[in-house]
């Protein structure tokens, strides 16, 4: 929103020291930069008015400063009036009224909500509990079947070796009897040639 004013005669352009020529120059630009409806407002509104200020119902806005990058503005709140100050009391609801009965129902219902949520609690533990049993008793069977199963093969391979040294120990004793029936006819031969020849 533009700011009304009154424009000023412009000075005149020669003046005795440079900065004042310089001064009167930029005033002169700043006064064809002004747009022709602030000038049409100045006629209408010769007395200058503050535009940076603007007030609504219980507040009031101010203009700090305009920039190329943003705007400010401050904002003033009005004391609030006489009649606000009175304190707002809020109405609490009515209570109802209880009876004996109604108040022993609702106990009741209380307690059967507490059982029924306890009961619901021991139900989850004991199956929690199952669950738990049965994943052990699993874990045992798995852990007699490989005992088993490693026991078994034990076992054969126990035989396996124990039939393989007894083949090794029947092939040697084979071969001990072999040489033994070798050197037995080796040495008959012998006699047999020594009685020849003798």
């Amino acid at each position: 929103m533009e700011t009304s004013w009154t424009p000023l005669p412009s000075p005149p352009l020669r003046a005795a020291h440079p900065t004042m020529a310089k001064t009167a120059m930029a005033y002169k630009e700043k006064m064809k930069e002004l747009s022709m409806l602030s000038l049409i407002c100045s006629c209408f509104y010769p007395e200058p008015r503050n535009m940076n200020i603007y007030k609504y119902d219980d507040m009031e806005v101010k203009q700090i400063n305009k920039r190329a990058s943003g705007q400010a503005f401050e904002l003033i709140l009005k004391p609030p009036s006489p009649v606000s100050e009175a304190p707002r009391t809020l109405a609490s609801p009515k209570k109802k009224e209880l009876s004996l009965e109604e108040i022993q129902k609702k106990l009741e219902a209380a307690e059967e909500r507490r059982k029924s949520q306890e009961a619901q609690v021991l139900k989850h533990l004991a199956e929690k509990r199952e669950h738990e049993r049965e994943v052990l008793q699993k874990a045992l069977e798995e852990n007699n079947n490989f005992s088993k199963m490693a026991e078994e093969k034990l076992i054969l391979k126990m035989e396996q070796i124990k039939e393989n040294r007894e083949a090794n120990l029947a092939a040697l004793i084979e071969r001990l009897q072999e040489k033994e029936r070798h050197a037995a006819e080796v040495r008959r031969n012998k006699e047999l040639q020594v009685e020849l020849s003798g």
